[in-house]
């Protein structure tokens, strides 16, 4: 199974993210929880959250990136669930094994994300605080889904986007529900 951690505060505006979601409507093996729907208010119910991070072997991590970071509630998220005990440290063990995918979008094209680009940063730089995250909590990273330019991606780009998308988390859950470890 793959759980999908939706991530967006502005759902509803999101070109690219809503795109990518719709993508998954009907998906076998794939949960989407979107976290502000879920938690306007952000008060986070850990245990449902620890509790649906128990069934997944992978667990997706969407959302835009803003201001080079994950929305809030997606930080907030990470602070109150991946508990030391439960997460990591001395018997937290819960997501040892599992693996993570990062699905981001961004506003710039890709060229902007180097060092010699406009935010002088390459997206595996910025994507290091939740990659140690995972690491720490014993989960593979495997190689991000990236969809650069969001804002100005034409619809048929956008469509082709979110089917490979759609193709990359089928080929997840399907090597989930055959208990298989390579990964996409």
């Amino acid at each position: 199974m793959v759980l999908v951690l939706y991530a967006h505060p502005y759902a509803d505006r999101s070109r690219a993210n809503r795109a990518l979601v719709r993508a998954l409507d009907g998906l076998p093996g794939v949960e989407v929880r979107a976290l502000y729907e879920r938690y306007p208010d952000f008060s986070i119910d850990v245990a449902a959250e620890q509790a649906a991070l128990a069934r997944p072997r992978t667990i997706v991590v969407q959302h835009p990136l803003y201001w080079y970071a994950p929305p809030a509630l997606l930080a907030m998220w990470c602070e109150k669930v991946l508990l030391h005990g439960w997460a990591f440290g001395e018997g937290g063990r819960a997501l040892a094994g599992k693996r993570c995918l990062w699905a981001v979008t961004t506003g710039s094209p890709a060229e902007a994300y180097s060092a010699g680009g406009v935010h002088g940063a390459t997206l595996e730089d910025l994507a290091l605080p939740l990659r140690r995250t995972m690491a720490l909590c014993g989960v593979e990273w495997l190689a991000p889904f990236v969809l650069h330019g969001a804002r100005t991606q034409p619809r048929v780009e956008l469509e082709l986007a979110a089917a490979r998308y759609r193709e990359r988390l089928a080929a997840l859950a399907a090597r989930d529900a055959r208990g298989g470890e390579a990964a996409p």
